[in-house]
């Protein structure tokens, strides 16, 4: 089993961050100042170099400093014996470049899988209160980090899914009849959507029991929190759900059956979490799930991730932080980020782990 480490971080027209430069020689890293320093979009950087993306922006020109013409990030892993130098450019008005060694990516897809990393975050709760979008993304990327091949899959299915949509809208709007073309992204769907549903069921089978155990240890098993995967193809298969969606899709001018239907429900002690759960319920949901992505990464990639922690001691009890300081404690974690507004508290929490750590004040 290896660590991920992240030795150096450069970042320049980052969010609200004009510009910084880190050398991380600590298992554990401390932002801390107040609201509005740009304590959140530094780890939240780090996510963007490991994941390809922002955790927090899902518009790309979003990560750019206002009034500035480009961003640039830039970060030196340790991955088992190989340094990784990631990269990534993006200007106004153009794609985002993404850079290894030197390299760019014809694909960013291939890059996803080689920094495991998991965030912990208030922005979490979308993951309850958001809709089923939200949550499958959630279950994809967990996937997708340990499998380039699911990513590909998804890719093309969602690909053949805006086809067929366009040619329904037009069979819809022009009462054009091209059965035979619908019948053949039928046939590509089943093909790519029955090996995504397999792989879901399968990653969920196996990430429930540290879910399990996560939340019962939080939680001190005073309750029962369960995930459940929802799918249309449970109890038909693929092929037979889109003949007998057939009139509707028609009607609706757009694929209403198929593994981008899909959902997890959050549950505790079988009642919906979003409607009946407390807050300190929901808190512990949110934070076991987050550990058990960290337990899955560490299984499925044979290397320790990353862990960043976004404001959590401002919005967690003792218990639910002892829990994650015991994650420390154990030694299971590789390198963690924390962002805080209260250097005494953080420096306070952080001496429980009884590991070396840095403070950084922005």
């Amino acid at each position: 089993m290896s660590s991920l480490r992240l030795n150096a971080l450069h970042i320049t027209h980052y969010k609200n961050v004009s510009s910084a430069e880190y050398q991380f020689e600590k298992p554990i890293h401390c932002f801390v100042g107040n609201n509005g320093k740009g304590k959140s979009n530094t780890l939240d950087a780090i996510y963007h170099l490991a994941m390809g993306r922002s955790y927090f922006s899902s518009i790309n020109a979003h990560t750019i400093m206002h009034n500035k013409e480009f961003m640039r990030i830039e970060g030196h892993f340790a991955r088992e014996d190989n340094i990784e130098r990631i990269e990534c450019q993006l200007k106004r008005e153009s794609s985002k470049a993404f850079i290894r060694n030197g390299k760019k990516y014809n694909r960013l897809s291939e890059h996803i899988g080689l920094l495991p990393t998991v965030m912990i975050s208030p922005a979490d709760v979308d993951l309850i209160n958001e809709g089923s979008q939200t949550r499958r993304s959630f279950i994809d990327r967990l996937i997708g980090q340990a499998d380039k091949g699911y990513l590909q899959q998804l890719i093309q299915y969602q690909k053949i899914l805006q086809q067929r949509n366009a040619l329904l809208k037009q069979m819809g709007r022009f009462a054009q009849n091209a059965q035979d073309t619908l019948s053949i992204y039928n046939q590509q769907l089943v093909q790519l959507g029955t090996p995504i549903h397999k792989a879901r069921i399968d990653y969920l089978t196996a990430f429930d029991p540290l879910f399990q155990k996560r939340y019962a240890t939080i939680s001190q098993g005073n309750e029962r929190a369960t995930l459940v995967y929802e799918s249309q193809l449970k109890n038909s298969d693929f092929t037979t759900l889109l003949e007998d969606a057939a009139v509707k899709d028609l009607q609706a001018q757009f694929s209403t059956v198929g593994i981008h239907k899909d959902d997890l429900l959050f549950q505790i002690d079988d009642y919906p979490i979003k409607k009946f759960g407390s807050q300190g319920q929901r808190k512990s949901f949110l934070i076991a799930l987050k550990l058990a992505q960290f337990d899955m990464l560490k299984k499925s990639t044979s290397v320790t991730p990353l862990l960043l922690l976004d404001d959590i001691f401002d919005k967690l009890d003792e218990q639910r932080v002892a829990e994650i300081i015991n994650l420390v404690h154990e030694s299971s974690f590789g390198q963690l980020f924390i962002t805080d507004t209260h250097p005494e508290r953080t420096a306070d929490v952080i001496k429980q782990t009884e590991q070396p750590f840095e403070l950084h004040s922005l």
